[in-house]
């Protein structure tokens, strides 16, 4: 489920979008001045966040700054441009001017979830319960780390990307030798071994199977 933050002092507008948004399968958070808002998502966090910009104490503009972890649309009654084009140069993902349809507003909120999901694609691969990230080069199974090396984060990247084909042991040591000159032959199933061994001892299961004569693959349930 997704979480809405909404972020707005005005009592009817905040009621009036939580009982949307709520009707529409989203967990709403929220926050009636800006200083509540950064307390609350310090806590708790949401996938977008719907922000006024006229609020009590930290103002909208001042407390999006501090918010650029999650795409933030601005909702508000100022219509001038240069209030609308600051905003967006200082990080918001969108700007709906009060009144807005409620239509409108979803459609927007789901184009911003896409985008969350499209780039967290980009620089995760996901194979059950095992995530690798490709930015941090780290492993986790659940919430168990998983330290690999650097010859073992590339196996384990080349068959994530293969995860529903066998991957032949001459495709692996091609495809590895430019990053890891030092995974020979003779070391892949050393390597390949040590590997099974550390998603086995975090998950508790074999997650590699060796393809005898051709290669190794993610294992299926």
């Amino acid at each position: 489920m997704y979480t809405i933050a909404v972020i707005d002092d005005d009592v009817y507008i905040g009621n009036m979008l939580e009982e949307v948004l709520t009707r529409e399968g989203y967990q709403v958070l929220r926050a009636y001045s800006g200083t509540e808002a950064l307390l609350l998502l310090e806590q708790t966090k949401a996938d977008v966040i719907l922000l006024d910009l006229m609020l009590p104490g930290l103002s909208g503009e001042e407390i999006l700054p501090k918010l650029k972890e999650t795409p933030v649309i601005v909702i508000s009654a100022k219509i001038d441009v240069e209030d609308k084009v600051k905003v967006l140069l200082d990080g918001a993902a969108d700007y709906l001017t009060k009144p807005f349809d409620t239509k409108e507003l979803l459609a927007r909120i789901t184009v911003q979830l896409r985008k969350q999901e499209n780039k967290k694609d980009s620089r995760e691969l996901i194979f059950g319960e095992l995530h690798l990230d490709l930015l941090c080069h780290e492993a986790h199974i659940g919430e168990t780390a998983v330290k690999l090396t650097k010859t073992e984060y590339a196996i384990l990247k080349l068959l994530m990307q293969n995860s529903r084909q066998v991957v032949p042991k001459s495709v692996i040591l091609n495809r590895i030798s430019e990053d890891t000159p030092d995974c020979m032959e003779s070391s892949l199933k050393v390597h390949v071994s040590n590997l099974r061994k550390k998603l086995r001892e975090a998950g508790g299961k074999d997650y590699i199977e060796a393809v005898w004569g051709i290669g190794f693959k993610m294992r299926e349930e």
